[in-house]
């Protein structure tokens, strides 16, 4: 039986960087969710300089940077810290991360209450490394399938409200001001009733306190932002959350001003006119890699004892619905089942029907060329 996968129980951050397969994974938080078109190519710069040039978007929408080594990454905090992509204070990396619902504009409620928690975050509760708060004050909230442990929502009505995680009704407020008291009010009553034990709002089983009552049912979902034209420029697509950096730097041409993040690896270019005819991103919704999720795999993460992406790419396009593709059962890529997911154990692979990466799989200790094999006649006979 193979050793169960480690669960660190942390993100990793700049100034607390992840020892991988291929070094140290150093994550950057865009402020407010983007980064502006110098920035982005100060990031680029940063991960051919100090890294392996390979960029990475994460579902929480973070930029990550791999390859670094201990020599590496002295000088690449100083140059971090000097492009402002990171703050000189490494304090301010241990708040909860903020994950902002994409095409917010200025003066939108949503960047609004994200300044005024920096301004106060050192008032909430000092929380675990996971727990995280979502942003996402449209007039449809959009981050619903995002991991967030406290979220800020529109109501049915057309207010504000503030949701915990596991919760389907929030508590109306009345404006962001109000929406800081009550996250600042409710980060220290879930570390005061056993938050730390249980690491995340959606495991906490403490009941909300009566001035903090779920009784505001939020709006109706809203639509991912699809690819191809933006009323602020255009949307295109990192395959499987990954990007070299030259091929980015390339992406963001000159008309380019800044770019938001999301965490549905996607990137909003924005006062872009057209789509960068650059190889190595996506440009259509058609394409089958967007229903597709894949860890880093093997040799990039020290758990995974497959490759992954380059199986997700020979695979794109053999199944409808779903593909999940997993170095290991911790199933990092996707936690929602999928229809189909390969779970990498032993140098083999496991095949799940329905399932999660740690699923009953239906065939188990598959080569590769036996896995493709199974998922070929599943696809047939569909």
């Amino acid at each position: 039986m193979s050793p169960s996968p480690r669960i660190k129980g942390w993100c990793p951050g700049a100034w607390r960087p992840m020892a991988t397969g291929d070094g140290w994974l150093v994550r950057v938080r865009p402020p407010l969710g983007q980064l502006s078109r110098e920035q982005v190519v100060a990031l680029c710069d940063a991960a051919e300089t100090f890294g392996s040039g390979l960029i990475e978007l994460t579902s929480r929408a973070n930029l990550q940077l791999r390859g670094v080594t201990d020599a590496s990454w002295p000088p690449l905090m100083a140059f971090l810290v000097e492009h402002q992509l990171v703050s000189d204070d490494p304090e301010a990396e241990r708040q909860p991360q903020l994950m902002l619902a994409p095409a917010w504009q200025k003066g939108d409620d949503t960047p609004t209450i994200a300044r005024l928690l920096q301004t106060r975050g050192s008032e909430l509760a000092a929380m675990p490394g996971k727990v995280g708060i979502a942003i996402d004050a449209g007039k449809a909230p959009v981050l619903g399938d995002s991991a967030a442990d406290f979220r800020i929502e529109r109501s049915m009505e057309g207010g504000l409200l503030v949701r915990a995680e596991g919760y389907a009704l929030g508590m109306a407020v009345s404006d962001a001001a109000a929406v800081v008291e009550q996250l600042i009010r409710l980060t220290h009553w879930f570390v005061d009733t056993g938050g730390w034990d249980a690491g995340r709002m959606r495991r906490h089983t403490a009941p909300l306190p009566d001035w903090a009552p779920a009784d505001t049912a939020p709006a109706s979902p809203g639509e991912k932002l699809a690819l191809g034209e933006h009323r602020e420029g255009m949307v295109v697509g990192l395959p499987f959350g990954r990007v070299a950096a030259n091929t980015l730097r390339n992406a963001v041409s000159q008309t380019v001003s800044s770019v938001q993040v999301t965490p549905w690896r996607r990137l909003l270019l924005q006062d872009c006119d057209t789509l960068p005819a650059v190889d190595g991103l996506i440009r259509h919704n058609s394409d089958p890699r967007l229903a597709m999720d894949a860890c880093p795999g093997a040799p990039f993460c020290e758990q995974a004892s497959v490759a992954t992406q380059p199986l997700a790419e020979q695979l794109s396009g053999w199944m409808e619905g779903t593909v999940h593709i997993s170095g290991c059962a911790k199933g990092c890529a996707r936690q929602r089942p999928a229809a189909l997911c390969l779970t990498g154990r032993d140098g083999r692979f496991d095949v799940i029907i329905n399932g999660r990466a740690d699923s009953t799989p239906v065939k188990s200790g598959l080569t590769e060329s036996e896995a493709l094999d199974v998922i070929r006649k599943l696809s047939e006979s569909h």
